[in-house]
């Protein structure tokens, strides 16, 4: 009995160390831009942050399946995020694309890392009463996705202002909508329990042949994609609403049936 107990506290606390684990690899694959960067080959450094994103993913799956979250763990994962997903991009993209525009171009990447903190900062004092359905502002993760992916198709230094052009928008409009209220699907709720379709498989199937087929291009679409359903979810949210009727005209139709039902004690016409 005694040895039971003592490896169900050590399991315990391994399920604790196991999410911390994940961020700290998570860090680490930040500071591996970071050093990729500094040394010029964008083509390695850009993956860091892809592996980056999975770990985070993984991390805050395993805690809340596990009931392992935890306020230090919180705090912990929050600051690797600065780094992977603020920092390691911001100088990516700077030192990759940036550095035709000389103080320009490290204001702009200087102005993603505040986007990136004042997302996370506005994350971690809303989360508790948000749908969890949706993120609130574009997830950092998938900014600095954006970021790399681009990065990794096309690795060549961009050396003049007028090829460097496209990137302050390529750094700014993320940099935005981070810090907007516009909704993204969170995909917290999927299921990863019982299933009866095989739906799912057969989608991560695709992905993953597709990734392997041509990495490059099947990230960079997968990140602009998730990007663009931002702005399209919330037109068409929007004309939903101007083609529903109105709160007030419902309002008005329930009231009449109820006082029909009340007066002749049958439904109203």
């Amino acid at each position: 009995m005694g040895g039971e107990r003592q490896t169900g506290q050590s399991m315990r606390r391994g399920i604790f160390v196991l999410p911390s684990m994940l961020t700290i690899a998570n860090l680490f694959c930040g500071y591996g831009c970071l050093v990729y960067t500094f040394r010029g080959e964008y083509a390695v450094a850009a993956p860091f942050i892809g592996i980056a994103i999975v770990l985070d993913t993984l991390d805050g799956r395993i805690a809340r399946m596990t009931g392992a979250t935890t306020a230090f763990g919180v705090e912990l994962d929050s600051l690797a995020d600065i780094v992977s997903f603020g920092v390691a991009p911001a100088m990516l993209v700077s030192a990759w694309g940036l550095s035709p525009f000389g103080q320009l171009g490290w204001a702009v990447g200087f102005l993603y890392l505040t986007s990136v903190t004042t997302r996370l900062a506005r994350f971690n004092i809303q989360s508790a009463a948000l749908d969890k359905r949706f993120f609130v502002g574009l997830p950092s993760p998938a900014s600095a996705g954006l970021l790399a992916s681009t990065v990794f198709m096309y690795p060549r230094e961009l050396v003049t202002a007028a090829e460097a052009f496209p990137v302050l928008a390529l750094v700014l409009v993320p940099a935005l909508m981070m810090i907007t209220m516009m909704r993204f699907y969170s995909f917290k709720t999927i299921n990863l329990g019982f299933q009866r379709s095989v739906g799912p498989l057969i989608v991560v199937a695709v992905i993953i042949a597709a990734i392997a087929a041509n990495p490059q291009v099947t990230l960079v679409v997968m990140s602009y994609s998730y990007l663009l359903s931002g702005p399209i979810g919330a037109v068409v949210t929007r004309i939903r609403r101007r083609g529903g009727p109105s709160n007030q005209e419902m309002t008005g139709v329930q009231a009449s049936e109820t006082s029909g039902i009340s007066m002749s004690g049958k439904p109203g016409r």
